[in-house]
């Protein structure tokens, strides 16, 4: 390791836990000593970093109000190192931090929020891809519809929700009365995605979770239908096979057709 690497080394190890091996290579003087001038690093690492927290979560913040999120913050920063090029991307892991941190995972609600803003803002940035035309579906031969898998748009993710979040992180988000918590009594399906620059979300029932789960894991169509034809049996299936992808083409959610 060079010299250089070193002492980068060292001062990001300050940075990061507070080790002190960096502390002879740095000047200091009888105005600013050491402890200072490294100080003033530290502090501005860990600030930098609060406001990129805050800024990828918005509404959890407002929730926590500033003295508290400045708190989870700290926590956070604490045990995860910022391991991106780009700041934008530091806090990924706070909803998993949220649920297992003996602090906060009382409070499951709150890990539920970070888990759908992430998502939310991962929605927006994903990349852009030209939707399927309904009319291609139209060229394609009866006898391949059984084998057919689609693509899907980068944008599109799935959560499964316990708690009114996306109520509680829109109403937060437009500044009205925060919602009253409630907890279902059992999980809901979420799908969210991106129509050029506006993001979309909706809940979904049971039986089209079950089959956009499927269909985003690779089955070919003909399984589908084996699927919905055992939650709805063979008189429904057809119509509802045919609905839902009607509403995904129609929603850009699908890019191909192999």
């Amino acid at each position: 390791m060079s010299a250089l690497a070193q002492l980068q080394r060292e001062f990001q190890d300050y940075l990061l836990r507070g080790d002190k091996t960096v502390l002879p290579r740095v000047s200091g003087s009888a105005r600013v000593p050491v402890a200072t001038r490294l100080g003033i690093y530290a502090r501005a690492y860990r600030s930098r970093l609060t406001e990129a927290l805050a800024s990828n979560y918005p509404v959890l913040a407002k929730l926590l109000g500033e003295a508290d999120f400045d708190a989870l913050a700290a926590e956070y920063i604490g045990a995860h190192d910022s391991p991106f090029y780009s700041i934008r991307y530091y806090g990924d892991q706070l909803a998993k931090f949220l649920a297992t941190h003996e602090d906060y995972a009382a409070a499951p609600v709150l890990a539920e929020l970070a888990q759908w803003e992430w998502c939310m803002t991962s929605v927006f940035d994903a990349a852009d891809e030209s939707p399927l035309a309904p009319e291609a579906l139209a060229a394609i031969a009866p006898a391949r519809w059984a084998q057919l898998r689609f693509r899907w748009h980068p944008s599109v993710q799935r959560l499964t929700l316990w708690w009114n979040v996306p109520q509680l992180w829109q109403a937060l988000g437009e500044d009205r009365e925060r919602p009253e918590m409630k907890l279902a009594a059992a999980p809901l399906g979420w799908l969210l995605w991106r129509e050029g620059l506006t993001s979309y979300y909706r809940s979904l029932s049971k039986i089209e979770a079950s089959a956009l789960d499927a269909a985003r894991g690779g089955w070919p169509f003909g399984e589908l239908c084996t699927l919905l034809c055992e939650e709805l049996g063979e008189s429904e299936a057809p119509a509802q096979a045919a609905a839902l992808l009607r509403g995904w083409i129609g929603a850009g959610l699908i890019v191909g057709a192999d």
